[in-house]
């Protein structure tokens, strides 16, 4: 069963050459989450969490609430892996998949069959998982020929369509989502709310990051507010 455990989780960012006290001055002010604190000569260290403790179980869907720069990104991307803890533990049981830039590791200049293989290994899906998958991405983006086109010659629309088709194909057992959920124009919308709705049903457990009442009331059934980079509410 899936299963996370965070334990005393502390995350900082040091910004380097802050030497000047107007840029201090700066950075404080647009420090609207995480702590400043003073650290070594030219530095500003900014805590994004602050001794977090959660634990999140098998059919949890999590909606994280709280202002921008509260932490909710940061506890995301840290669950991912894509930042370190500074100090604490965390202990993960289960796949992780997750929606946080489905657009990362695209490669303009590439086909959007070879970009189905680029962004489905970062996500961690295997040479044969991305085979299986090949042909119920390429069906949902209904992009047809211009899949075998370098992505330069896409619209917005049709580069968010195939970003999205992609970041949404592996099987996880958790899955982090931040902020809303998009994909192309209007029109696609539903079909891309019908997907997710598919993908939620069959993941263990669902963290979502966002500020939208509707899309949290109509998909958690838990709410953790963050502060600081601390949990409020729980």
């Amino acid at each position: 069963m899936a299963h996370i455990s965070i334990s005393n989780l502390t995350v900082e960012f040091a910004i380097f050459g802050a030497s000047s006290r107007s840029l201090k001055n700066s950075i404080i002010a647009q420090a609207t989450g995480g702590k400043v604190m003073a650290g070594a000569r030219d530095v500003v260290v900014v805590r994004a969490i602050d001794s977090l403790d959660l634990e999140i179980r098998d059919g949890d869907r999590i909606g994280l609430t709280g202002h921008n720069g509260s932490g909710k990104s940061t506890l995301l991307r840290v669950l991912s892996g894509i930042y370190k803890p500074s100090a604490g533990r965390i202990e993960i049981e289960g796949r992780v998949g997750t929606l946080l830039d489905p657009a990362a590791g695209m490669d303009m200049e590439a086909t959007g069959y070879e970009n189905i293989y680029l962004r489905g290994q970062l996500l961690g899906m295997s040479m044969r998982e991305i085979k299986s998958k090949l042909d119920d991405i390429a069906d949902f983006t209904e992009l047809g020929d211009f899949l075998a086109l370098p992505m330069k010659t896409y619209s917005a629309g049709m580069a968010a369509r195939l970003a999205f088709a992609i970041s949404t194909a592996p099987e996880t057992d958790i899955l982090l989502v931040d902020e809303g959920i998009g994909a192309g124009d209007a029109d696609f919308q539903k079909k891309a709310e019908q997907r997710i709705q598919r993908l939620f049903e069959k993941t263990s457990i669902v963290l979502i990051a966002s500020h939208s009442e509707e899309l949290l009331a109509r998909f958690c059934n838990r709410r953790i507010r963050m502060e600081h980079g601390q949990l409020i509410t729980s």
